[in-house]
């Protein structure tokens, strides 16, 4: 008997499969298009760990069983080269991005191959190629021309260490999410996109995406829609407190005001009707009203000590990471300690601005402070505090004494033994004003809040904005956490952005016909840290000609966030072999949106969230009219190592190619999918591989040993419940169950003396998406076994050549993974068995196992019931009143004592 050596036939499928492109649809015909993807990875080492092979495994095997199921199934892949993670690498390594990339991008294409996934190898698509970048590029112009590109000065992340700017999303706990540096600010002339035009219809559409939850959550947290009102605070500046007092500005009533924007701080609040209990405004160091102080404080009347000390508080702010300006924002002390950053730097801290403002609504003037707690890229980078209702605020206000004003009541429930069902509000004098006062965030009903007295927080919320809008105070508005995304990257491994500066013209967009910019080759590719791209050090790439005007001009230096690239690959994939379109009408419309994507949920709201977007922009252009990408989303789980997340530092990492070539890529995948469910990942233990080459030993020897005779009843019931259980399973992505129902229908099998040829061909097909190879070897076995001995094995292995596996009309040809997914018969699933519970005077005493013919014979079914002791304990000495029977279910016995 021939033993199960996978290094013997699984190279050869690996071939065979992609020669004649089995597993490449044809893209105008297909009648039913299923287009399935995985995320395709970032080649920033020399190739894929244990994490990436589990993630493409379980992608493919979904792919291959919505195939079995008669799908034309497109699963194309590509890597996504170009961006920081990959020129690090080379940095690290000491070779250039553009050496390094050939040498990977085979080692992860020979890794694919190696471990069977199914993929269309004639629509390949790698980021870092001209052939790909020039879509990149011509969809910067379209969003330019759309309004949706622009540059701006602006203070961004800035990664000391990768040297280059970061979008908001790319900073994770105000560290660098590729090098874990902590991230610092810096004002440079950069790129963004206008994703916050999209933010709502982002937000809105997410209830119904069939997405991975987790994935879903972040998205709403990350877009983060805060609904109040911006509200008017006008600003008042006087020499001294005796002068402020004694001199203050006469104000005109709310309807005369007619000034500038300018002479008021304007704050964001999500409550509104805590506006009385403003006792103070905070503003950002970065907020323009403090470099008026800085720069104009003498005309102003502000003491140059006050001017000094706002200076030197600044350039201290300048200093923290945004982590830890952040951190300082934390919930008051209370949630200290849980950022790891010591206290002294989770302290709130502020200075005074020697100015101040006039509360609208109470005409009272309240201190202005500066305070690193306030961020100016959140909000308008002012805020009004409100310490008797925001902890963080009351923290503040303990620390420099400043009022505390209380101006909402919460409603109690009065004690029962005054009267029940009946509310009462918390005087102000039961409010602790001392040290010891303890912060009320919720609602309730206003005091202290003149005319709006008495209201519920709801209705002041309403009232009092409606309020400040007539009075040209404030109005309502909705405010949103996403900002937009910020593309520039001063690196080299990038599409350059397609833009030219002319001294006459000023910007001027590449025309398309002039796609790509090519990333010229140099050198010395290094970031050099001062806020200019290496590819200004190019003077042939970066000199060149007006296309409007025929002058002298220069080209952008910075290249495109690599995200950028992979928020659109997915539609190049369906056009590789049209040089001259991004978009073909035909395919779109059969292919996309994608139906099923996989990728991991660290990617939520970067590569996701981008996508999402972009896809509007496209749809809003035209090119498409459909907004969301993908249809259905799953987010794989992560492999752990003997109970450890894997890293370097630790020296366990996993390299598959040393399994695969140990144990084959079989017993690999199917170790990988057998761990628990895709969505939850596992636990990888090198002892557990030996298992699952045990069980894939078994199917061999049963497929080459079998016996072949008629299906029993019994097989036919196993057979067909795992048939319909391993569908299920497969759908939802829990391919450890389909794995142990086939071992249970294994040992099954193992037991009886024949099997039928039939369930050995259904369980070959169960078990291919999981192990391809040795499923497609013995399919061929089966083969053999059918024909005629002068046809030899050779010929069947080497025949399929000829008929185009694409074809629909060929799905019953030479390869297991072209047939079709076995059906089960509904009457194989029913039982024979049924439980009838019986119970004496309502209390179970017993379960009666019958026949399922016996179900109707209430007769036989009784006799069986008063023949139990279980029943004859509890009904003697006792006179039956009557027996209740509901047929198939409950036997109910009524008695009473006599």
């Amino acid at each position: 008997m021939k033993k199960y050596i996978p290094g013997e036939f699984e190279n050869k499928w690996a071939k065979k499969w992609k020669e004649v492109g089995l597993f490449s649809p044809d893209l105008d015909k297909a009648k039913k298009p299923f287009y399935s993807l995985m995320m395709f990875p970032y080649p920033s080492a020399e190739g894929m760990h244990v994490g990436n092979m589990y993630a493409f495994t379980g992608s493919d095997v979904y792919s291959r069983f919505k195939r079995l199921q008669g799908f034309d199934v497109f699963e194309p892949i590509g890597l996504d080269g170009f961006g920081i993670h990959g020129e690090n690498y080379a940095m690290k390594i000491n070779e250039h991005p553009m050496e390094v990339s050939k040498r990977t991008e085979k080692h992860f294409y020979e890794q694919f191959l190696m471990v069977g996934n199914a993929f269309d190898w004639q629509r390949i698509v790698d980021t870092y190629k001209p052939n790909y970048y020039k879509w990149t590029q011509w969809a910067f112009l379209q969003l330019y021309k759309k309004g949706l590109a622009y540059r701006k000065k602006a203070e961004v992340n800035w990664c000391p260490l990768c040297m280059t700017v970061l979008a908001d999303e790319q900073v994770v706990s105000g560290e660098c999410e590729r090098c874990a540096s902590m991230v610092g600010k810096k004002e440079l002339e950069q790129w963004f996109f206008k994703i916050t035009d999209y933010a709502e219809k982002l937000l809105s559409n997410i209830d119904s995406l069939d997405w991975s939850e987790i994935i879903k959550v972040a998205q709403r947290n990350w877009i983060g829609k805060s609904e109040g009102a911006s509200i008017k605070f006008e600003i008042v500046i006087a020499r001294s407190e005796e002068t402020r007092q004694s001199n203050k500005k006469e104000i005109a009533s709310p309807a005369k005001l007619d000034r500038n924007d300018s002479d008021y701080l304007e704050v964001f609040t999500t409550r509104p009707d805590t506006v009385f209990g403003a006792t103070f405004l905070v503003v950002s160091p970065e907020h323009p009203f403090v470099n008026v102080i800085l720069n104009s404080f003498q005309d102003l009347g502000i003491p140059k000590q006050v001017r000094d000390d706002i200076e030197e508080y600044v350039e201290k702010s300048k200093k923290k990471s945004e982590l830890e300006r952040k951190s300082s924002y934390a919930k008051a002390s209370k949630d200290k300690g849980k950022t790891g950053l010591p206290d002294e730097v989770l302290t709130k801290s502020g200075v005074f601005t020697g100015s101040y403002a006039k509360n609208p609504l109470t005409g009272e003037d309240i201190p202005i402070w500066v305070a690193d707690y306030v961020l100016m890229g959140y909000g308008t980078g002012a805020i009004m505090a409100v310490p008797a209702h925001d902890d963080r605020d009351l923290e503040f206000a303990k620390k420099y004494n400043l009022e505390i004003k209380p101006v909402i009541a919460r409603i109690r429930q009065m004690p029962e033994t005054r009267q029940s069902n009946k509310e009462e509000i918390a005087s102000p004098a039961e409010l602790d004003r001392n040290d010891n006062v303890e912060v009320y965030e919720g609602d309730g009903v206003l005091i202290n809040s003149g005319e709006f007295n008495g209201l519920s927080s709801d209705r002041a919320k309403e009232s009092i904005t409606k309020y400040l809008e007539e009075h040209q105070l404030g109005k309502k508005q909705v405010q949103y956490h996403l900002r937009d995304w910020l593309i520039s990257r001063q690196r080299y491994w990038g599409p350059p952005i397609p833009i030219i500066y002319c001294d006459k013209c000023g910007l001027v967009p590449v025309p398309e016909k002039d796609l790509p910019v090519e990333l010229p080759y140099i050198k010395d590719f290094k970031p050099t840290g001062t806020g200019v791209g290496p590819l200004a050090s190019d003077s042939d790439f970066i000199n060149t000609i007006c296309p409007q005007c025929g002058g002298k001009a220069k080209r952008e230096t910075d290249v495109s966030d690599n995200f950028f690239d992979s928020s659109l690959y997915f539609f190049r994939y369906l056009t590789t072999d049209f040089a001259d379109r991004f978009f073909d009408d035909s395919r779109t419309k059969k292919w996309l949106p994608v139906d099923m994507y996989i990728g991991g949920a660290e990617h939520a709201v970067l590569h996701l969230l981008y996508s999402r977007f972009i896809t509007m922009a496209f749809k809003d252009m035209g090119f498409i009219d459909f907004e969301e990408p993908f249809k259905q989303f799953r987010a794989h789980g992560l492999i752990i190592k003997d109970g450890a997340k894997m890293s370097k530092s630790k020296g366990n990492i996993i390299v598959p190619d040393k399994y695969i070539k140990e144990w084959g890529a079989d017993v690999f995948r199917a170790y990988l999918m057998f761990m628990g469910p895709f969505t939850g990942g596992g636990d990888f233990q090198d002892d557990g591989l030996n298992g699952v080459y045990r069980f894939l030993n078994r199917i061999w020897n049963l497929v080459l040993n079998f016996k072949e005779a008629e299906a029993s009843l019994e097989e036919n019931r196993m057979l067909h419940k795992t048939i319909q259980k391993a569908g299920l399973d497969y759908e939802n992505l829990h391919y450890n169950t389909v794995i142990s129902g086939l071992m249970e229908l294994l040992n099954f099998l193992s037991k009886q003396t024949t099997v039928s040829k039939e369930t050995i061909k259904a369980i070959l097909i169960m078990l291919s998406p999981v192990a391809p190879f040795m499923t497609e070897e013995l399919w061929s076995v089966i083969a053999i076994r059918q024909l005629p001995e002068k046809q030899s094995r050779s010929e069947i292995a080497t025949s399929p050549a000829s008929p185009d596996p694409r074809d629909d009309n060929n799905r019953q040809s030479w390869s297991i993974h072209q047939q079709p997914w076995p059906k089960y018969d509904p009457k194989y699933l029913e039982e024979e068995e049924i439980i009838i519970v019986v119970s004496v005077d309502g209390k179970v005493r017993d379960n009666l196992v019958i026949q399922k013919d016996m179900v109707d014979n209430r007769k036989d079914i009784e006799n069986l019931v008063m023949a139990s002791s279980k029943v004859q304990k509890f009904v003697a000495g006792k006179e039956i009143v009557k027996n209740i029977y509901i047929p198939g279910k409950i036997f109910n016995i009524v008695t009473e004592s006599k």
